[in-house]
C-alpha cells in the first residue's frame, strides 16, 4: 500500500495507523492483526522521545531515517516496535501498541506461553508476532517480513496520554495515544466492548 500519509503529519499518520492490517511473516509463519493503539512521538521537541533535543545514539539511530523505516529498540527485556514518520531531519516516530489479532493465533498463543491477553500491549505484541530488534531494526516496513495493508476503519478514535513516561514534564501529558474507541484489545484500559468492536 501507499505509505505517503506517513510522510509529512506524525499525529495524523498516528491516527490513521489505527486498522491497518498489520503482518509479520518469520521463519515461515504467518501472523496479523488489525492496529487498535499507537503513540506518537514528535523527535526533537517532544521529551518523551528518544530523540528529544536531537539526542543521536547508536540505539536510536533507525529514528533519523526515512519515513517506512521499523525501529525495534528494548525496554526492560521487551521489544517495542515503531513506524518512523517524515524524515531524516525530523526522527518522529509511531509506537504500534496493541493489535486485535485475525490471522496465526495458535502461533501467537505458542510464543507467548498463554492463550489470552496476546497483542494488547507493545511487548506482547511484538513477541507473539515475532518481532525482534536483532532481526528487525532498520527494516523497511512492506519490504520485507514486516507489513501493513488496508483493514478496518474505527468508528471512534480516543485521544488520551501516553502510557510509562510520568517523569516526562508537560509531554506526560500531551494527548499523544490513540485507540479504537470501543475496542478491547488495547493496552492497560478496562473497555466495554463496543457492537463490531469499534470498527464500522
Amino acid at each position: 500500500m501507499d505509505l505517503s500519509f506517513m510522510e509529512h503529519d506524525t499525529l495524523a499518520a498516528a491516527k490513521a495507523m489505527l486498522g491497518k492490517r498489520l503482518t509479520t511473516i518469520v521463519e515461515g509463519v504467518t501472523a496479523s492483526g488489525y492496529i487498535t493503539e499507537v503513540e506518537g512521538y514528535l523527535g526533537i521537541n517532544d521529551k518523551a522521545a528518544h530523540a528529544y533535543g536531537g539526542r543521536r545514539t547508536k540505539k536510536n539511530e533507525m529514528m533519523y531515517r526515512p519515513f517506512g523505516t521499523i525501529y525495534v529498540y528494548t525496554m526492560h527485556g521487551h521489544h517495542c516496535m515503531n513506524f518512523i514518520t517524515r524524515d531524516a531531519e525530523s526522527p518522529e516516530g509511531i509506537l504500534i501498541r496493541a493489535v486485535e489479532p485475525i490471522e496465526g493465533i495458535e502461533v501467537m498463543q505458542q510464543r507467548r506461553g498463554r492463550m489470552d491477553h496476546l497483542t494488547d500491549g507493545p511487548g506482547k505484541l511484538t513477541q507473539s508476532m515475532g518481532v525482534k530488534r536483532e532481526l528487525h531494526n532498520g527494516l523497511k516496513l512492506n519490504e520485507g517480513p514486516i507489513i501493513i495493508t488496508e483493514g478496518r476503519t474505527p468508528e471512534a478514535i480516543v485521544e488520551s496520554k501516553r502510557i510509562g513516561i510520568a517523569n516526562k514534564e508537560e509531554a506526560s501529558d500531551y494527548l499523544y495515544r490513540f485507540t479504537v474507541k470501543g475496542n478491547p484489545y488495547v493496552s492497560k484500559d478496562r473497555v466495554k466492548a463496543a457492537a463490531n468492536l469499534g470498527w464500522s
